[in-house]
C-alpha cells in the first residue's frame, strides 16, 4: 500500500531513505507482539515528493531490465513479462501469488512470472520496518517490495502487496482516492480490503508497457549496437 521509499541515483537514494525506500531489513524476522499504532503512523501513506519521484524510478528500472533481455533475446509475443523472486519474502509466498494473479487478470500488455534471483527483474522481501511497506530501487535494475510485518497485520496484506506491486507496473499513490482504488493505499483506513485496480489503473498500466517498453527497447537496443561496434 502507499508506503515509502525506493532508491534511484545517490539523490534519490535520498527519495529513498527519505521516502521509506533503500535501507530496511531484508531478512524474514518475527512480527511484533502488537502492530503500529494507526495508519498515520506510516511514513509512507501521507506521500511525498521523495516518494513519487522513487515510485517512478523504480518503474523505469523495472522497464530497463525488460527491455534489455528482450533485446537479447527477442520473443514475438506482444506481452512483457516482468520476473520477480520471492524468496526473501517466504511468509508472504501466498499473498504475493494472490496479487500475481490479480495483476495478471486484469491487464494484458504485461505479465508477472515468479522465478529466481538469478533472472529477476525485481523482488520482493520481508521484515519490519515502522515506516511500513514500500517499493525500493537503486535506478539500475535492482528493486525490491519490502513487505512490514506490523502494517500487514493491520491493514489487508494482499491489497498491501498489489499495491506495491502496482509501482512496479508505473502506477502513482492517489492517498486521497477511494477504497475502490487499488493506489489509494492507505487513505481510505484498515477496513478497506479492495486489492483489485480500476478500470482507470488497469487502462493506465495498459499503455505504460505498451509505449513505454517501446521507448526502452529503442534504447536497449541503441546500448547493445554500441556494446557490438566497440
Amino acid at each position: 500500500m502507499g508506503v515509502s521509499p525506493r532508491t534511484v541515483s545517490s539523490a534519490v537514494v535520498l527519495a529513498l531513505a527519505a521516502a521509506a525506500l533503500g535501507t530496511a531489513s531484508a531478512s524474514a524476522v518475527t512480527p511484533p507482539a502488537a502492530p503500529y499504532p494507526g495508519h498515520a503512523g506510516y511514513s509512507g501513506y501521507t506521500g511525498s515528493v521523495a516518494e513519487a519521484e522513487a515510485n517512478e524510478a523504480f518503474f523505469d528500472a523495472v522497464l530497463r531490465s525488460v527491455a534489455e533481455k528482450r533485446a537479447a533475446n527477442p520473443t514475438g509475443t506482444a506481452a512483457v513479462t516482468v520476473v520477480y523472486d520471492a524468496s526473501r519474502a517466504p511468509s508472504f509466498s501466498s499473498v504475493i501469488a494472490r496479487s500475481t494473479q490479480i495483476w495478471n487478470s486484469s491487464v494484458g500488455n504485461v505479465k508477472l512470472q515468479a522465478g529466481s534471483a538469478a533472472n529477476a527483474d525485481f523482488s520482493y522481501r520481508e521484515g519490519n520496518d515502522p515506516r511500513g511497506s514500500y517499493a525500493s530501487t537503486d535506478g539500475h535494475g535492482s528493486g525490491y517490495i519490502f513487505l512490514d510485518h506490523a502494517q500487514n497485520q493491520q491493514y489487508d496484506s494482499t491489497r498491501v502487496t498489489a499495491h506495491e506491486t502496482g509501482h512496479v507496473l508505473g502506477l502513482p499513490d492517489h492517498y486521497s482516492g477511494p477504497c475502490s482504488e487499488l493506489m489509494s493505499g492507505g487513505g481510505p483506513g484498515p477496513s478497506c480490503r479492495n486489492a483489485n485496480p480500476n478500470a482507470a489503473e488497469r487502462s493506465r498500466v495498459e499503455r505504460l508497457w505498451a509505449n513505454g517498453l517501446a521507448k526502452a527497447m529503442d534504447e536497449a537496443l541503441d546500448k547493445a549496437l554500441t556494446k557490438s561496434t566497440r
